[in-house]
């Protein structure tokens, strides 16, 4: 299992779409949620994504097409 600490960055017009459900459902990704702030025109939300190294790079290749920005999370974005 490989482990993949990212920010997703969605557009207005995904705000809406059930993009996580997908991600799990479609890549069988475990993902958890560490943060997020979701307003009606932007949306972020930081997670963690475990999964076979293939699929996660086949489920943000899915991401990225839809229109998702994707950042790498370098250290723990729960602070105490």
């Amino acid at each position: 299992m490989a482990r993949m600490r990212v920010r997703l960055t969605f557009p207005a017009h995904l705000i809406q779409e059930p993009i996580l459900y997908r991600l799990v459902k479609d890549f069988d990704i475990v993902i958890n949620i560490r943060r997020a702030d979701v307003k009606a025109d932007y949306g972020w939300v930081a997670l963690e994504m475990d999964a076979p190294e293939e699929r996660l790079q086949q489920g943000v290749a899915w991401l990225k097409k839809l229109g998702v920005q994707i950042d790498p999370i370098e250290r723990d974005v729960v602070v105490p």
